[in-house]
């Protein structure tokens, strides 16, 4: 399962109002969000109520559970390590880039 999607419904879990709208807060589909929902769950790092709305429809409260913080918490630190290393390489292929350019400009006046 793809540790983004699954970071950023540990992130919303907990103030989505129902899948639909979570599905729309993280840009993925309903389907998707509701797969990996019964995924955290079975792997114990969701847990969820059922209750009564205002509408007397039944709807799904989602938990954090402790697991399910630490898993968080493990994901972020992942895809921080991640974003920093795809950061880094970018900065390196911009000083090439740069030596690129002043390299051809210099060509250029010497010409």
């Amino acid at each position: 399962m793809n540790q983004e999607i699954e970071l950023e419904i540990l992130k919303n879990v907990t103030n989505a109002k129902n899948q639909k709208t979570m599905a729309d807060e993280i840009g993925h589909s309903v389907g998707k969000v509701n797969y990996v929902l019964n995924a955290l769950t079975k792997k114990g790092l969701i847990k969820s109520e059922k209750f009564l709305n205002s509408d007397k429809k039944l709807q799904y409260k989602y938990l954090l559970t402790e697991n399910g913080i630490k898993e968080k918490i493990d994901i972020t630190e992942k895809f921080i390590k991640r974003k920093k290393e795809e950061y880094e390489q970018l900065q390196s292929e911009m000083s090439e880039y740069k030596e690129q350019y002043v390299y051809a400009k210099n060509k250029e006046g010497n010409l």
